[in-house]
Formats: structure tokens, C-alpha cells, sequence
């Protein structure tokens, strides 16, 4: 399970801003395997391809916007191409699209997006937040209609079980229908009090045991981390995510 731990880099957008390159490396020299992109803050993406390359990391998908999924599928395509990924992943929508003609609109494009890119051996997946649970769609959320597990819909899942506990379901009770469906899944804990804040992975309130368990039989591929806001410095936030993570999974094999 080593091998498919990632960090999304939006938790370290302003170390990537500064000097991205050199972010690559110390997450190489830290232990991760993975890194998932999410923008490239003026860098040229074959630059950094060639980094994460000569670093023997990998790359664990692509978060771009809706605008670039719908108007510039073709050079999404060439970019998975350059960072050697399979999977392209929608992070968010507009505001103006959150109603239910709006999820209406965004399942099409999506999943018209999704055949094109089936043709070309890609994925597309679709990170949530805990405002798709606001909105209901054919009678139930936005979340779980866009994301209805039919041979016809090629949308798949990338939940994020902070979002989800942060809605007020159970994430690893959540996550059970996506089984085959979800090849990324985010790793993200929330503080154990009333803020109920982004945290490090292993110092919050949600279990990740049964969600690792759960992973490891329904095909996940990538344990991406990701943490939006960090209360110290975001290197070290990094850092103990990935001791904690290391631990419960060491704990794990342990056990079985």
C-alpha cells in the first residue's frame, strides 16, 4: 500500500508557486510515491513532468476545472499523456451550476467528456465537496446522482470523506457503493472539536481503518492526501500525514 500514497499539491500551493521543482523532491526525499496536480502555477508542465520522471514519482491524475474539461479536452489529454497518468478529475463546480438544472447540465458534460477520453485509455472522476449533498436530483443528492453507479455513466468517484462526515454521513459507510468505481480516493481528517478544521491525517476524528480496508478490496488505486488549509507550517502538516498514514497501514498488514 506504500506505493500508492500520494499528496495532492494543493495542500503546498505556495511552496509549489515559489520553487516547484524542489517541492517535487523533497516530497520524493519524505516517502510519498504519488502526486496528484492540481495547476502549475506558471511552470511549464513538461518541466515538471521531467522532474516527477527523474524522481521516480508518479503522477496520481490531474484536477483541472470544468471550463478546461469542456473547452480543452484535447490538450488535457496531451497533458495526462506527458505526466504518464490515467485520470483527469473535475475538483469542483460554479456556483451558478449548483441547482438541479445546473447538476443536469454537468452530468451531460461530464459524461460526454468521459467517452472522448475512454477512447484515448483515460478516466474521468469527480471530486466532491459537502455542498452536493444540498441539492437533490431524481430524488436523491447531486453527489450520488452524478455519480450513479451505472454501466452507463462513466463518471466515477473520487470522495474526499472529509467532505462527506463534514455533511454528516458516515464516510466509510458512504463510500461502500463506489466499489470498482473509484480508483482515487481523498484522505482528509477533520479536528476533533466544535471548528471541525482540515487536520493532519491520524490527529482528527475520522477512522481511517475501515476506509483503508474498504480500499484495498474495491480497487483503489491511489490514497491521495490532501489538507486545504494548515494551522503550521504545510511541510510538516505532510510529513505527519504520511507517518500516521504509514502507521495505520503498517497496523494493517499487522493485523492480517
Amino acid at each position: 500500500m506504500m506505493n500508492k500514497l500520494a499528496i495532492q499539491l494543493y495542500t503546498l500551493r505556495e511552496e509549489c508557486a515559489n520553487n516547484f521543482p524542489q517541492v517535487l523532491r523533497d516530497l520524493k526525499q519524505l516517502g510519498w510515491a504519488g502526486v496528484q496536480m492540481a495547476g502549475y502555477h506558471n511552470y511549464d508542465p513538461e518541466e515538471l513532468a521531467s522532474v516527477i520522471h527523474e524522481q521516480k514519482l508518479q503522477t496520481a491524475g490531474l484536477h483541472v476545472g470544468l471550463g478546461r474539461i469542456t473547452d480543452e479536452l484535447d490538450e488535457l489529454i496531451k497533458e495526462a499523456r506527458l505526466f504518464r497518468t490515467r485520470d483527469i478529475i473535475c475538483p469542483s463546480i460554479p456556483l451558478e451550476s449548483r441547482t438541479e438544472a445546473g447538476y443536469r447540465n454537468v452530468k451531460q458534460l461530464l459524461g460526454e467528456a468521459a467517452v472522448k477520453l475512454k477512447q484515448h485509455g483515460l478516466r474521468l472522476s469527480y471530486h466532491n465537496h459537502a455542498f452536493e449533498f444540498e441539492t437533490a436530483v431524481e430524488g436523491k443528492s447531486a453527489l450520488e446522482y452524478l455519480l450513479y453507479p451505472s454501466d452507463d455513466n462513466l463518471i466515477l468517484a473520487e470522495i474526499d470523506v472529509y467532505w462527506v462526515k463534514k455533511a454528516g454521513l458516515e464516510p466509510a459507510a458512504f463510500i461502500q457503493r463506489y466499489a470498482g468505481r473509484m480508483p482515487i480516493i481523498h484522505l482528509k481528517d477533520m479536528s476533533d472539536d466544535d471548528e471541525q478544521i482540515f487536520a493532519e491525517i491520524g490527529t482528527g476524528s475520522i477512522d481511517f481503518r475501515p476506509i483503508l480496508q474498504w480500499g484495498e478490496a474495491s480497487g483503489i488505486e491511489w490514497y491521495v492526501v490532501e489538507q486545504d488549509t494548515c494551522r503550521r507550517d504545510p511541510m510538516d502538516c505532510v510529513m505527519t500525514s504520511l507517518s500516521n498514514l504509514k502507521q495505520l497501514i503498517a497496523e494493517r498488514q499487522a493485523a492480517n
